[in-house]
């Protein structure tokens, strides 16, 4: 029996070539009649970094300051997301109802995507092969490869064409 695909995860870095990516993720679902959740994974804090801001600032006006921070960090890029998915779907009016939710969470980008995809029970994981976001690079120990080694899902990794020019989002 095929697998069947009903639940994509989308990771996206925010690149400006993440449009690429994410056009897979609508092929996918169209052709399976499938959901996509796109996640956007804010980075942690280096604790090398934290330690002497909180020693200057105090540790309850750091924390306060992050909170607020994050949340308009959050507010900014549920709005970016918003508008990327409706550029990239507004050629398809049905195509709007694919995406079922956009998420953000903080924290280490493989272990997000990974922690996600089980909590969905995605079918498939879909991301950019390399981008100017979280997605820098394409040699080993970037997050496409971690997510390829320690993935007990399928993942498409979609290289950026060669011959493509950056996309505005």
């Amino acid at each position: 029996m095929l697998p069947s695909i009903k639940n994509i995860l989308y990771a996206t870095d925010l690149s400006q070539n993440s449009a690429f990516a994410f056009r897979y993720a609508i092929l996918l679902a169209d052709a399976s009649d499938a959901k996509i959740t796109i996640l956007y994974v804010l980075p942690d804090v280096d604790s090398a970094m934290e330690v002497p801001i909180i020693t200057q600032m105090g540790e309850e006006r750091y924390y306060k300051l992050r909170k607020e921070k994050s949340r308009e960090t959050i507010e900014k890029i549920e709005k970016r997301l918003s508008d990327f998915s409706r550029g990239e779907l507004k050629n398809g009016q049905g195509r709007k109802d694919r995406v079922a939710s956009i998420l953000i969470h903080e924290g280490d980008a493989a272990d997000e995507i990974l922690n996600t995809a089980d909590k969905l029970n995605s079918d498939i994981i879909v991301l950019g092969a390399h981008g100017k976001g979280i997605l820098t690079h394409t040699f080993p120990g970037t997050v496409p490869d971690k997510l390829l080694r320690r993935s007990r899902r399928p993942v498409l990794v979609v290289p950026i064409p060669g011959d493509a020019s950056d996309i505005d989002l």
